[in-house]
């Protein structure tokens, strides 16, 4: 998110300074704007499909602690009902 404002306010200052360029320069320049535009959001997806991993990561170790807490618990069961 803060790379696609960085990307909006560079814009936005860049289309400022493009009154004095010529027709060239000023497609050369959103050329270069969309582009920068595209790679943010590709980045922004970037992040968010690492976080939905880590998430699903996060997830998957949560399960294993619950089985090996059940397990513990279940063993401290029989050893409380062992009566030798």
């Amino acid at each position: 998110m803060k790379r696609l404002a960085t990307a909006l306010a560079v814009t936005s200052l860049l289309a400022l300074g493009a009154c004095n360029k010529s027709p060239a320069e000023n497609k050369a320049e959103n050329i270069r704007d969309a582009a920068e535009n595209n790679a943010v959001a590709i980045e922004n997806e970037a992040d968010a499909t690492r976080a939905a991993g880590e998430n699903q990561a996060d997830a998957t170790e949560n399960r294993a602690d619950a089985v090996r807490d059940a397990g513990e618990n279940r063993a401290d069961a029989v050893e409380a009902n062992d009566t030798h």
